[in-house]
């Protein structure tokens, strides 16, 4: 039998282990009479206390080290189907915008096949936000009472049948019942995200990845403004024009991935070693998703998120207390300034660049709109040749989500810095540039999209990361939908009140045209950053600056570790893991 020595490594590491763990001892210990031990007090309620926290704090330090690579493993299973689904969400929601200028010379643009106004447009964009402000609470407590990822399918499968069906509309009444019934169907589905990832994640850690799949949203928003361009060389066949063809594809792609995503995305994780609990009645003819881990990762997720394994059924008592929880109101505001302003300029994006240079083309357009969320080389008609190769929107998301969780007790700041960005970006489109010279009004489009990536994301991860602690699992899920859905009432505003649905704005002359509807952004903006403010002032002096420093606060290991920021501790970690593997391979 082999005897451990100083030199024996531990996990595969080279580095000496500490001499006093493997040191033994030369004559055995000497047994003691029971009164001295009690004498000395060793078996008081104090100490056995003590080494039960002392087990504790080693199990967290344990399971801590594979936490980082279950999380990875979950990123594979979970984001990604998260990106794909939202993308494709993101697509049927907004291409509606661009079908406004799509084959506009050629009379086969939105307005002119329904025969429908600006601001008749305006209200049928508005309605979306009506179906979804009402329904996306509802739409959340049921999915925290029914399998989750069933739930989520199911929103992916109605937004495509609904994307589909816009193809048939024929006037104004169809525009506005689908608009309405698409937001009814998609309500929850952005709330339902941030939930279904506490399932898996710590509040910490789930930024990043709700910065991650949001990128999606800016993609979409990217693929449909070029790909609308392609949609426009299709006008006319078979029998329809290029925004039906546009609504047709989206819609048919949608209905097929939402089907896949039955299979792909795991159900909410069970305890290791216990049966799976009965499936409602309506759901058992569903396919069995496999679990998301397995084995010792399964274990080591139970470890590091107890919380979620064994969080109790809510009652309406409990959802009460969530709505009486003052931290709501300032998350609220803060996410009706930013998503106000993102859904405004994703769907007025074509008419602004239009102001800026009325000369352009409907394809034109669609290529110029692409740049705000995701920019390559462009040259169009050589009035725009500067070269962009940066991704505005994606650069900012993947850049300061990351950095809001390594200090997640100042996710304030993270978020009024962007969302500054974004009011000088208004600005600039409001006042920059001359008649001769328009350019460095778009230019203000551009930093608009870098500010507008981080801001949801920093928002709804704040909400999750205030709310779980304090309300367990329908904290999570309530906050979110109410921050979410009735946060989109700055959706409705930017929509029906704002640019073609401000009539003295849209008819205003050259250079005057949207300034009052970009004024208004502005000052929505504003006030997300003064709640943004107070939000992190009060939490700091009503709460305190360390939540978790109480032992009875501890409750998992990911709570534990939520004690300390992770500040730069580990940056690059990744980067070196790639460089490791590439040496070992080439040796």
């Amino acid at each position: 039998m082999s005897t451990a020595t100083p030199e024996s490594t531990v996990g595969g590491s080279k580095e000496p282990v500490s001499e006093d763990i493997y040191e033994q001892p030369q004559t055995p210990p000497q047994p003691r009479a029971m009164d001295d031990d009690l004498e000395l007090g060793y078996f008081n309620v104090a100490n056995i206390e003590r080494i039960y926290r002392y087990i504790a704090v080693a199990k967290i330090l344990y399971y801590g080290q594979y936490s980082d690579f279950n999380y990875r493993k979950l990123d594979r299973r979970i984001i990604s189907a998260f990106w794909v689904l939202y993308f494709l969400c993101s697509a049927i929601r907004s291409n509606v915008g661009l079908a406004q200028t799509m084959n506009e010379d050629s009379g086969h643009d939105l307005g002119t096949v329904l025969n429908i106004n600006p601001h008749q447009i305006s209200t049928g964009l508005a309605l979306f936000y009506v179906g979804y402000v009402v329904f996306d609470v509802p739409s959340n407590l049921i999915m925290t009472r029914l399998s989750p990822h069933v739930w989520m399918c199911r929103i992916v499968l109605s937004v495509g049948l609904i994307g589909t069906c816009m193809t048939a509309m024929k006037a104004e009444w169809s525009f506005y019942l689908l608009r309405l019934l698409l937001g009814i169907v998609e309500a929850g589905l952005w709330p339902g995200m941030t939930y279904y990832l506490t399932l898996f994640y710590p509040p910490s850690r789930i930024g990043k990845r709700i910065g991650q799949y949001f990128t999606a949203s800016q993609v979409s928003a990217a693929v449909v403004g070029l790909v609308s361009a392609g949609f426009q060389k299709m006008d006319g066949a078979k029998g329809y024009v290029g925004f039906q063809w546009m609504f047709l594809v989206w819609g048919v792609v949608t209905i097929a991935l939402g089907f896949v995503q039955l299979w792909w995305l795991p159900d909410r994780p069970n305890p290791p070693g216990e049966p799976h609990p009965k499936r409602h009645k309506l759901l058992r003819w569903l396919p069995d998703t496999p679990p998301a881990l397995t084995g010792e990762d399964a274990v080591v997720h139970y470890h590091d998120m107890k919380r979620v394994y064994h969080s109790p059924v809510w009652t309406w008592m409990d959802l009460l207390h969530v709505f009486m929880d003052w931290r709501l109101w300032p998350l609220l505001i803060m996410y009706f300034g930013v998503v106000g302003v993102g859904i405004g300029v994703q769907l007025y994006a074509n008419l602004i660049i239009q102001a800026i240079n009325p000369n352009l083309s409907g394809v034109d357009i669609s290529l110029l709109t692409a740049p705000i969320w995701i920019v390559g080389a462009l040259s169009v008609n050589h009035l725009f040749m500067a070269n962009i190769h940066v991704q505005m929107d994606l650069i900012a998301i993947l850049l300061v989500t990351p950095f809001s969780d390594r200090f997640h007790r100042h996710r304030a700041l993270f978020f009024s810095i962007p969302t500054l960005l974004q009011i000088l970006g208004l600005l600039l489109t409001s006042y920059a540039g001359s008649e001769e010279n328009p350019w460095p009004r778009y230019g203000g489009l551009l930093i608009v999209g870098f500010g507008l990536g981080p801001t949801v994301p920093i928002t709804m991860t704040w909400t999750a990361e205030i709310f779980q602690p304090r309300h367990g699992e329908v904290g999570v899920a309530a906050a979110s939908a109410v921050v979410s859905g009735w946060g989109n009432l700055g959706s409705i505003l930017t929509t029906y009140a704002l640019y073609s649905g401000w009539k003295s704005d849209y008819e205003a002359p050259g250079r005057e045209k949207y300034r009052k509807s970009n004024l208004v952004m502005v000052g929505i903006l504003i006030a997300s950053i003064l709640s943004a403010i107070l939000m992190q002032i009060l939490v700091r002096v009503i709460d305190g600056r360390h939540r978790y420093n109480e032992e009875d606060d501890v409750v998992d290991g990911a709570a534990a570790r939520e004690a300390e920021q992770r500040g730069l501790e580990g940056l690059g970690s990744g980067v070196r893991r790639w460089f490791r593997r590439v040496k070992t391979i080439r040796e």
